[in-house]
Order: C-alpha cells, then structure tokens, then sequence
C-alpha cells in the first residue's frame, strides 16, 4: 500500500461560462511513501490557469507565486492531472480536510464535464485522522495544519507555507508523529458513489420542532448540580436557527434556559445542547 498525500492551492476566478466563481487550481504538490511513510517521490506542478488570467493580490502574496511563472512554467489543467494520475496510480491518497477533493471535483467538472476524479481510488480525510489520534475536535472550527504541526512540536516555516509541496511535507511529518498503521487503514475509505454523496452533502440546520427526522426523546436537559432531569417550563421557541426553551430543576429548583441546535449531516441528525441563565451563548456553526 502507497500513500500519497496531496495538497492545491488555487485562485478564484469569476468564469462567464457558468456565471459564478471557480476555485481555478494553479499548483499541485505531492508526496509519496510507503506503508511505513517511507519517501519513494514527490510531485510539484504549478497550474496553467483558462479562467483568470491574472492571480488575486491575496492569493499572490500568499502563494509567492508570481502571473510571469505560472504563466511561463504552468502546464494546462488537463496535462498536469494526467501527469498526476500516473504519478499517483494505485495509492490511497490523503488531503487535509476535504476542501481540496471538493476544489478538484469542481475543476473537473469545469473542464471535462465530469465530476468524479478518476485517479481517486481509495481515500482519507488526513485532518480527521489527526484530530481523532489528538482527542481533539472542536465543533467551532476544524484543525488546521499549522495548528496540528505546533501541538505535535514539529516545527515549520510560516513563510514557506501555502505552496502545495511545501504544505504536503508539512502533513506528512504529522502524519508520521501519529501513525498507527492498523488505525491509519480502518479510516480509508472507498471512493463510490456514496463516498461522493457523502462528500457533496450540504450539511444544514433544522429549524421546524415537528420535523420527523427530530428524535424528541433528545430534547431534555440535565442539571449541571444535582445530575437530574430537569422540568421543561416553556414550549421551544427558534432564535437564530436554534431552539430555546425554560427548565427548572425539580431537586435545587435552580431555573435555567436550555439552547439546542440541530443539524441534518449526511449520516443523521446531530444535536448539541447548551445551558444559561441570562444571554444564550453562541452554538457553533460548523459545516463538519
């Protein structure tokens, strides 16, 4: 089994064809290792751009690519991901987080007219494998890389940064500081029909009390004093997507409101409770 972990960086770019911006692909980097993350090769290609024919100021000055170079050196969209698709044949390939898969799907459907990436076989969420080796997920925001490298003491260079090589090596090291190979395999998933569903899913929030999908057994609250049910004192009532109510409880008689927000995600709903006494605090709205 080889791996190859894969890292884009791209410019966004308004096409007139299909009236809306593109996330246009200008680089692709790569590395390629063993099942014991030994290096066998690396890839690096910048990314002939056919929609904007000028880099943002943001994405320049992020990048250190310059429109002379990618103009002069880049090879077109086509040519680069053939190259890549034989450079990547047979491996289980990683990106950090999904925003990279999601960015090639678009430009291959821009394209081609096809959405599936035809060099992807097998496939994992490199952000999610760290998180769950760490322990750690915050629902307010996903771990970045940069974060994960500076809790794993790995250390980096923030200048070098933001190119897709450079950032493929970067989640490599993670990966090598929390790799347990029977734990890294459990998490690759096969790239179907229902890994593309999955993928393309817009995760969103319930805001209707009556919706069937709502398990209303869910809805109650525990007292954070005594660790009893508490009682509900008035019918829910939505405030900015969430739906908040009045409890009291029956032992300490301490009255408090009770905040839930619910979210429909690919794999069912998902529900997350907050409790306060005076302003409702903010539910993270995470898209994970």
């Amino acid at each position: 089994m080889d791996i190859i972990i894969l890292d884009l960086e791209w410019n966004g770019s308004y096409s007139k064809k299909v009236h809306h911006y593109v996330n246009e692909i200008i680089e692709i980097g790569a590395v390629k290792v063993n099942e014991n993350l030994e290096l066998i090769d690396t890839f690096s290609m910048l990314v002939k751009p056919e929609i904007g024919k000028k880099l943002s100021s943001h994405i320049a000055s992020l990048t250190h690519i310059s429109n002379d170079e990618l103009f002069s050196k880049g090879l077109s969209f086509t040519s680069a991901t053939d190259k890549f698709r034989e450079f990547s044949k047979d491996c289980v390939i990683l990106t950090w987080g999904t925003s990279d898969i999601l960015t090639l799907m678009d430009n291959f459907n821009y394209y081609t007219g096809d959405s599936e990436i035809p060099f992807l076989k097998s496939y994992c969420n490199l952000q999610e494998y760290c998180e769950y080796m760490l322990d750690v997920h915050n629902p307010a925001a996903q771990l970045g890389l940069l974060n994960c490298a500076e809790m794993l003491d790995i250390k980096s260079d923030e200048e070098e940064l933001h190119r897709a090589y450079t950032d493929a090596k970067l989640s490599l090291k993670c990966l090598k500081k929390l790799y347990d190979k029977k734990k890294f395999i459990s998490s690759i998933a096969d790239v179907d029909d229902e890994f593309y569903r999955k993928i393309t899913f817009k995760n969103k929030l319930i805001t209707d009390i009556n919706n069937p999908l709502i398990d209303k057994s869910q809805l109650y609250f525990i007292c954070d004093d005594c660790g009893i049910r508490v009682e509900q004192l008035t019918h829910f009532k939505v405030k900015n997507k969430n739906f908040i109510a009045k409890f009291r409880c029956p032992k300490c008689r301490k009255v408090f409101n009770g905040k839930i927000a619910m979210r429909l995600k690919y794999d069912g709903v998902t529900i997350k409770k907050r409790t306060f006494i005076n302003e409702p605090p903010q539910i993270p709205d995470d898209d994970d």
